[in-house]
């Protein structure tokens, strides 16, 4: 007998930035058990850039890698983010040309308890705790350690977060509470059925979200 087809699902998703301005677009294929995506994004600051990223998860949307390019006017910058299913994370940049930027990278051995990398500015990377927890049916609230990218310097530090299902909107579609655990940012994002991002306030809404949710 014939083994049943996994359950894939392929979305072209566009996003228009709120704050910094920009734009993304990201083509994504989520089965039950991971993730795979490339995308393209363009900021005007802190200078004008594009970033260009292939994501990769393992089983149960852990992450296990995330490579991008930043680059300018006379610039580039390159970063290999990769994570055994052991558990190590392991960094490898490039830089090309000259621009007034923190230098990329960072500690590799600070990233040992984080199973998620968050991309800046990104709202596809959003995605990944919540798949992994299932967030999108409700639950607790989680405290996690992320392996968050600045962008467009490409460097690489722990950042812990927390996300905590918040119901649901108007419309029926699921939302999930982010907040840094300092306190400082936090927003109710609005997901999709498939758990992409419809509208993070602040930060970016997807264009064609007023679809139906599971479109």
């Amino acid at each position: 007998m014939r083994a049943p087809a996994a359950h894939v699902v392929r979305r072209a998703l566009a996003w228009v930035k709120e704050d910094p301005i920009g734009v993304e677009f990201a083509l994504a294929r989520r089965t039950r058990r991971g993730l795979r995506a490339v995308g393209i994004a363009v900021h005007e600051h802190p200078l004008p850039y594009r970033l260009d990223y292939r994501l990769e998860t393992g089983a149960g949307f852990v992450t296990a890698r995330l490579r991008a390019v930043t680059r300018g006017a006379g610039w580039r910058r390159e970063l290999d983010l990769a994570r055994t299913p052991q558990g190590p994370w392991t960094i490898v940049t490039h830089t090309a040309g000259d621009v007034s930027l923190p230098s990329p990278g960072g500690d590799a051995a600070a990233l040992a308890d984080a199973v998620d990398c968050d991309l800046g500015l990104s709202p596809l990377t959003n995605t990944l705790p919540v798949l992994r927890l299932g967030l999108l049916r409700g639950g607790r609230s989680h405290e996690l350690l992320m392996a968050w990218v600045s962008v467009p310097d490409l460097g690489v530090r722990p950042y812990a977060q927390r996300y905590t299902p918040a119901g649901a909107d108007a419309r029926g579609r699921p939302v999930v509470r982010y907040e840094d655990a300092n306190g400082g940012l936090a927003a109710d994002i609005t997901f999709d059925a498939h758990g992409f991002v419809l509208h993070y306030p602040g930060l970016a809404r997807r264009l064609g979200g007023s679809k139906r949710s599971g479109d």
